[in-house]
């Protein structure tokens, strides 16, 4: 008996120190070097041999030589220092990554000083880079959605409880569905030709104002490259347009809730998959999964994804002559007006939190655009209160 509570004693002190301990040495580590399951920056130096591994962690600052990374006036965009900490200063805990050509205008901090504190994911060779552990030759960088400068802090959520949502409150089930179907109902409808500049807006890098993020590979690329060319972006319908055939016309075809702007290659990909896991890894949106029925988007979209469709389902119900869109557990759903996997795209809702990217796009969108909101961004809770 004494035995016992002298363990107790060292689990208790064990669990109060814990919190006092760096992040580096708390963290788990777990990562296998893949884009859904990335190396942490520890894991990371330990393994420097040469392997090609994805790492994710925050950036620091930018390294000049092998003991030095600075914070401030960046001497050029050749280069950063990732840690799994964002307040880590010990340049041990740091691994120094090379920034390839390509990136350098997305990811070098002398162009984009506002990217240290913010979290994202790097795929290269784990080698040394200024005589220090490091990631050269990157062939990939994604900034980790929802994650911002931990020196801002989080604006909180507008509250329309008292007013646009007033008669939803104490609703659940079919009559809440009902509800928010009636308030969201009408709205400004756009042209597809609109869309273009719409999505330009809602859809902005908060890191570069000239560029838009693109859905499925996370890509920040400038808002002008729009069209039909390689590695241009388009406009993707996240609900298939073929999912109830209704084309690009006004109403579904053209609400920016569900509209986002995306690789030409990589939504011709797509096309109009249903939702589901597993597939195989494409080879241009790395994290993002298909096969011949489903596709899988890369985990930091999943909860963005699944809330997109649970608007359609909600808004688009049948009446003044429009289609009665919904959701169902089934894939191969073709041009049927139905929307799957139901039962997957709730586990992405709450495995993917609403972020202020999501929250940013709604208040544009109701401001600016359509007059009306996406109530699961708003209100993720009601999502379980519908479809439980």
């Amino acid at each position: 008996m004494l035995r016992s509570k002298k363990f107790l004693s060292v689990l208790l002190a064990l669990s109060l120190l814990l919190p006092l301990l760096p992040s580096s040495f708390v963290q788990a580590v777990t990562g296998s070097g893949t884009v859904s399951s990335p190396y942490t920056v520890s894991q990371a130096n330990a393994n420097q041999n040469g392997s090609t591994k994805t790492v994710q962690g925050y950036i620091v600052g930018q390294p000049t030589d092998t003991s030095t990374v600075v914070t401030s006036n960046y001497p050029n965009d050749y280069a950063l220092a990732l840690a799994d900490s964002p307040t880590e200063t010990n340049v041990a805990n740091m691994i120094y990554v090379q920034i390839p050509s390509s990136y350098r205008s997305q990811y070098g901090l002398q162009t984009n000083p506002s990217l240290k504190g913010t979290q994202i994911k790097v795929t290269g060779q784990l080698t040394a880079y200024f005589s220090h552990s490091g990631i050269k030759n990157g062939t990939y960088f994604e900034k980790v959605s929802g994650t911002t400068n931990p020196t801002e802090p989080t604006p909180p959520p507008t509250s329309y409880d008292e007013t646009y949502y007033s008669s939803a409150a104490g609703k659940t089930g079919t009559a809440l569905k009902s509800a928010l179907h009636n308030i969201i109902d009408d709205h400004t409808t756009l042209s597809y030709d609109q869309v273009w500049e719409a999505l330009r807006n809602t859809d902005e890098d908060p890191n570069n104002k000239s560029n838009v993020v693109l859905l499925y590979t996370g890509r920040s690329q400038s808002k002008f490259t729009n069209g039909g060319n390689v590695n241009d972006w388009n406009r993707e319908h996240v609900w298939a347009k073929s999912h109830g055939d209704f084309g690009t016309t006004r109403g579904a075809g053209t609400d920016l809730h569900h509209l986002r702007p995306t690789d030409v290659s990589v939504n011709s990909s797509r096309s109009n998959l249903d939702f589901d896991n597993g597939g195989t890894q494409h080879s241009e949106a790395l994290g993002n999964y298909y096969d011949g029925d489903s596709w899988e988007p890369r985990d930091e979209v999943k909860g963005d994804v699944a809330r997109m469709l649970f608007y359609m389902a909600v808004r688009y119900e049948g009446d003044n002559g429009e289609l009665n869109l919904e959701l169902n557990n089934y894939v191969n759903n073709g041009t049927a007006p139905y929307h799957g996997k139901l039962s997957v795209l709730l586990e992405w809702h709450r495995q993917d939190p609403v972020d202020n990217f999501e929250r940013r796009r709604n208040d544009i969108i109701y401001s600016n655009y359509q007059y009306n909101r996406n109530p699961f961004i708003d209100h993720p809770e009601w999502v379980e209160a519908i479809w439980n």
